[in-house]
């Protein structure tokens, strides 16, 4: 579903992502593990489309998104994919319901109301639908993120420490929440992490370093 071939990312004479290549197939839950800095989030940010890669190729379902232009990159953000940002990036002025909504949406896609609520009890936050991003604390910021990205049911999710803020129990179930849907869904994720633990329930996990990605055993 998607492939990364010797993708190189720079800011200005360093080289962020020097030389990465990744497969996933459909159905596949992949970990990338790192240290804060190495270059996880601008990894996730290229496959979206988010920042230009300076060298190499990203494919998925066989389009070359590094050839696309930024009209038919956002078309196929909207469509496809699902991504948890680690900085939430939630619409201030929209209450909970409003902003897990957005994607659903921007589709034009049905029921968006009763997905929507659907989204936020399965993230723990039925009654909340109502309050304002300002009137939440920062793990239930996270969930709201995770439950906007994940209620499109998208091809490809994602997530860039997605349970940074969250308690255990809150993180076991958000963790749980991407698997099944990659699995039911036939979809695809990628996790990035600094969490041995939240790696620990993904198929394949690998180490991003300043070299590259190194598969992990």
């Amino acid at each position: 579903m998607l492939k990364l071939s010797n993708v190189t990312k720079r800011f200005g004479a360093r080289a962020v992502l020097n030389g990465v290549s990744l497969e996933v197939a459909a159905g596949e839950y992949v970990a990338v593990l790192g240290e804060s800095g190495i270059g996880k989030s601008t990894l996730l940010n290229v496959i979206a489309g988010l920042e230009p890669v300076d060298a190499g190729e990203i494919v998925f379902e066989e389009r070359p998104l590094h050839r696309l232009d930024d009209d038919a990159l956002s078309l196929l953000r909207r469509e496809k994919l699902g991504f948890v940002f680690q900085a939430f990036h939630l619409l201030p002025h929209l209450d909970v319901e409003q902003n897990v909504a957005l994607p659903l949406v921007l589709k034009n896609s049905p029921d968006q109301k009763l997905r929507a609520r659907q989204a936020i009890a399965s993230v723990g936050l039925a009654g909340r639908e109502a309050s304002m991003p300002r009137e939440l604390s920062g793990g239930e910021l996270q969930r709201v993120a995770v439950a906007r990205a994940l209620v499109g049911e998208p091809r490809l999710v994602l997530a860039d420490e997605p349970t940074g803020n969250l308690d255990p129990e809150n993180a076991r179930q958000v963790l749980l929440l991407i698997k099944d849907l990659t699995k039911q869904k036939g979809a695809a994720a990628i996790l990035a992490t600094h969490s041995e633990q939240a790696a620990a329930g993904c198929d394949r996990r690998y180490r991003l370093t300043a070299e590259g990605l190194t598969p992990l055993g």
